[in-house]
């Protein structure tokens, strides 16, 4: 990775064939079907085009994030493909929590000017595995330079019509809260790549490698959300900032208030462990540290049993965590009765997390 980046006569035009030679040759798109879904066709096909030109039926959601060098990821902890994967999965992960199927991405990638060339494809190596593994495509974007590292991603899903996509708004009292999958591996996995030495109050390097994984790949929940909007859920947020945040925008859109039972909480193997080694509590790794990208989703009762059996065909397993209630109060509650405030992550406070 000592071939920096050369602006010379064709240089910058030759790094963009590159790239894009790296994201995948654009033209019409091969999606893997979804019930009801037709994500649309891209008609515009040739590479360097001014921009691309799609043809989408039914609705469409369109979502942008970022990653930014310092506050979302240290370079030293987080190889480039791991970077170019975690940024799409981020931006992924909001079409997730709408129920929609992925279609096509854009990317802007800043770089600074000693930033090595290598490194530049490699982390586009990252957006092409995860794109391909979610049946979308790339079709095109931006690069710059700039003062750090920063990629942002804009993605577009599509869905039948606009009634099959989910928002926050819409929970009533009296519904169910639940999860997908486990909470606490993404901030357990932070704590492994600060504290390498935590990783010996775990059962094994396999259970350290499973939440470094997490934090660094961490897995958009598409087919669990297309699933949850077909069984009807109510109301629904991705937990990329920390459940007690993002209860908290779920709440204020559906104007009420919610219940969170911190112990019934799925909790990841191996955050307890390296929660004490760290002489932190378990429950602010699992509600309030964030990058789970799990989803929070809100299911009449009497749809829980059909949404989580369309959720474990998906290959993801749901949990009930708690329920809506009148008011507009977010509590929090261990399992000794005591409350805590819903926190999360804020991207103007952690920065280096």
């Amino acid at each position: 990775m000592s071939e920096n980046i050369e602006l010379g006569p064709g240089g910058e035009f030759d790094l963009i064939r590159q790239i894009t030679s790296r994201l995948g040759a654009r033209g019409e798109r091969d999606s893997r079907p979804v019930a009801g879904v037709d994500p649309g066709r891209v008609v515009s096909v040739a590479g360097g085009d001014d921009a691309a030109v799609t043809v989408p039926s039914g609705a469409t959601a369109t979502s942008v994030d970022a990653l930014v060098e310092g506050v979302h990821f240290e370079p030293s902890s987080a190889s480039p493909a791991a970077i170019g994967h975690k940024a799409l999965a981020s931006a992924l992960s909001d079409l997730a929590a709408m129920g929609a199927m992925p279609g096509e991405g854009y990317v802007v990638l800043g770089v600074p000017e000693s930033y090595p060339t290598e490194a530049i494809l490699e982390i586009c190596d990252g957006v092409a595995a995860l794109a391909a593994a979610c049946g979308m495509r790339i079709l095109g974007g931006d690069l710059s330079r700039s003062p750090v590292m920063f990629l942002a991603v804009t993605v577009v899903g599509h869905a039948p019509n606009a009634a099959a996509l989910v928002g926050r708004a819409g929970a009533t009292a009296g519904s169910r809260l639940v999860v997908t999958g486990e909470l606490g591996g993404a901030s357990a996995g932070r704590l492994l790549l600060e504290r390498p030495e935590l990783a010996d109050a775990l059962a094994g390097e396999a259970v350290a490698a499973e939440l470094r994984e997490r934090q660094l790949r961490p897995t958009p929940q598409i087919a669990a959300g297309i699933a949850l909007a077909g069984a009807g859920a109510e109301a629904m947020i991705d937990l990329s900032d920390g459940l007690g945040s993002d209860a908290a925008h779920l709440g204020a859109a559906s104007g009420v208030g919610l219940r969170v039972e911190l112990g019934q909480l799925p909790v990841q193997t191996g955050v307890e462990a390296v929660a004490i080694a760290a002489a932190v509590d378990q429950y602010n790794l699992a509600a309030s540290a964030g990058e789970d990208y799990e989803l929070l989703a809100v299911l009449p009762p009497e749809r829980l049993a059909a949404a989580t059996a369309a959720v474990a065909e998906a290959g993801a397993k749901l949990t009930v965590v708690g329920e809506v209630v009148s008011g507009s109060q977010v509590e929090l509650r261990d399992p000794d009765g005591g409350l805590r405030e819903p926190r999360g992550f804020d991207h103007f406070q952690n920065a280096g997390a």
